[in-house]
């Protein structure tokens, strides 16, 4: 089935920056479209940003986009997500997940149906 293991997480202020990573095993890490999706207390999981299986493509949230990176190492079994300008609404518990082995680009990356593998989790707090 595979395993994803998160790490990078951590509290900072306002504007200062984190980086996220994400490494994969138990299958071909390169053949598969990745994400990062986020929960919040007492909200639902959502959509963060999700990369194709060769990085030539990338998805954002709206409230993300321009301050979010996505990448990923398919040698290194690693996708990363590098956070600048963070803000207190990005407080939340960060998630990596592979995406189903059908899914490879549009909007179903972009939808926590069609990933199949989760990390456990890395938690990100922003103070103001």
């Amino acid at each position: 089935q595979g395993q994803l293991v998160e790490s990078g997480g951590g509290m900072v202020q306002t504007g200062e920056s984190l980086r996220l990573s994400c490494a994969g095993s138990g299958w071909r890490f390169g053949s598969y479209a990745m994400g990062w999706f986020r929960q919040a207390p007492g909200n639902e999981r959502e959509f963060v940003s999700s990369i194709t299986w060769g990085g030539g493509r990338t998805y954002y949230r709206n409230s993300v986009q321009g301050r979010f990176t996505i990448s990923r190492d398919n040698a290194k079994n690693t996708v990363y997500l590098q956070m600048d300008s963070l803000k207190p609404e990005d407080t939340a518990v960060y998630y990596c997940a592979r995406a189903g082995a059908t899914i490879r680009n549009g909007e179903n990356l972009m939808n926590s149906r069609f990933f199949d593998v989760w990390g456990q989790g890395t938690q990100v707090t922003v103070s103001s």
